[in-house]
């Protein structure tokens, strides 16, 4: 009973952090709006720069960490950092006649989210290996399908709301669902997956030549995501002349296929293997970049399948990478999953606020930043590969020493 309670806790706390993840992008037309905050491009990206540091940092402190708290202190402490990020995000409208200080509080709210990303994703990784041991790539796809519900939520709540005219109704709602789920997670033991892995016994963690590899995977799928998941609805609106609410619509339709194709993925496993579909996806994706930035203006209904398209050559790629990697290096799994999750929020700054500058100041419109972006997943297909090809050859060796 105990431990069905530690999963319903995780499995909630993905949808949870998924939903207060998406909430600034969702919320990009109140951001960006003369009527509310009016901020320019540059600073609409500019508020992702303090949550892609901190959930850098905060990521690749937690395996430290939780050798004095444990995982279970951890999840706390990035739970308790999302609440924050929301009351932070509720409390800036009342602050908006003056435009420093709102900025400063939003600033603060993005930062508390890197905070509660990078402290809470990689300790819900490891506590999800560790419950299932036995199938680790499909319980961590399941994870992050969950998670990927909540970045799905997200924009639908924020339409709910902004369509009533409340928009604060979002961080208002989830600070008080976040709240909820802090309390009830205090009380549970959440042992299993708290126990410090064996490379956390060690003072210094020097990681191998392959984690590398996975990091540039990381990294790179950073930037491609983000350019769906937080400028999908700018370029609906801005570059294909799209209404607020189509605009809106596309960012859901985005979450939606990277769920969905995360449970597509976990349930195909036997007849799709995940080496298969993890070379398969960054070629959908590159596909995807590229109809993409040639939508016509005149069909922006055209883009929302696209983006859907993109959404389901994203899903399975992240989880799929964590996983790969937690299992080839096993001895260093939690320092793994909040490595890799470092480096997919630095491409995630990367792509957050770099598309402002090359906007504003290089002239480059988000068409051509797309186009680029093809470059980006055909990278991922290449490093894919090495990926693939290393753990295959791995295995082998293995088995043959063996024999």
């Amino acid at each position: 009973m105990a431990q069905r309670q530690e999963i319903a806790a995780v499995y909630v706390a993905a949808v949870v952090q998924g939903i207060v993840l998406v909430a600034f992008p969702a919320l990009s037309a109140i951001f960006t709006s003369p009527t509310h905050y009016g901020l320019s491009t540059t600073q609409y990206g500019g508020l992702f720069v303090p949550q892609a540091i901190a959930a850098i940092l905060s990521s690749l402190l937690g395996a430290g960490l939780t050798r004095h708290i444990g995982g279970k202190g951890v999840l706390l402490l990035g739970l308790a950092a999302d609440l924050l990020s929301m009351a932070l995000l509720f409390v800036s409208q009342f602050a908006v006649t003056d435009h420093a200080l709102t900025y400063v509080i939003l600033l603060a709210a993005t930062g508390a989210l890197g905070i509660g990303f990078g402290f809470t994703v990689p300790a819900l990784n490891t506590f999800t290996a560790a419950f299932f041991p036995d199938k680790i790539d499909t319980a961590i796809l399941t994870l992050n399908a969950l998670l990927g519900l909540g970045t799905a939520l997200a924009p639908i709540f924020a339409i709910i709301f902004v369509g009533q005219g409340i928009w604060w109704g979002l961080p208002l709602v989830m600070s008080g669902f976040t709240l909820a789920l802090l309390v009830f997670s205090i009380r549970l033991p959440l042992k299993e997956g708290a126990a410090p892995a064996a490379d956390a016994k060690k003072k210094r963690i020097k990681m191998p030549g392959r984690f590398w590899i996975y990091a540039a995977f990381a990294l790179v799928y950073g930037v491609c995501e983000t350019l769906n998941g937080n400028w999908a609805s700018v370029y609906m609106s801005t570059g294909l002349g799209a209404s607020v609410a189509l605009a809106s619509l596309s960012l859901t339709v985005f979450w939606v296929t990277v769920t969905a194709g995360r449970i597509l993925f976990a349930v195909i496993e036997k007849w799709c293997p995940p080496t298969v579909t993890y070379r398969g996806l960054p070629i959908l994706l590159a596909l995807a970049f590229f109809a993409t930035a040639w939508t016509p203006r005149a069909h922006p209904v055209l883009a929302l399948v696209f983006f859907g398209f993109a959404g389901l050559g994203c899903s399975a790629l992240l989880p799929l990478v964590i996983s790969f990697g937690q299992t080839e290096l096993k001895s260093m799994a939690a320092s793994v999953a909040g490595g890799l999750i470092g480096f997919y929020q630095m491409g995630y700054g990367v792509a957050a606020f770099g598309v402002g500058p090359l906007q504003e100041w290089a002239g480059l419109s988000l068409r051509s930043i797309y186009d680029g972006a093809i470059l980006c997943a055909l990278g991922l297909a290449v490093i894919a590969f090495l990926i693939v090809h290393r753990s295959a050859s791995t295995t082998h060796a293995a088995v043959a020493a063996a024999t």
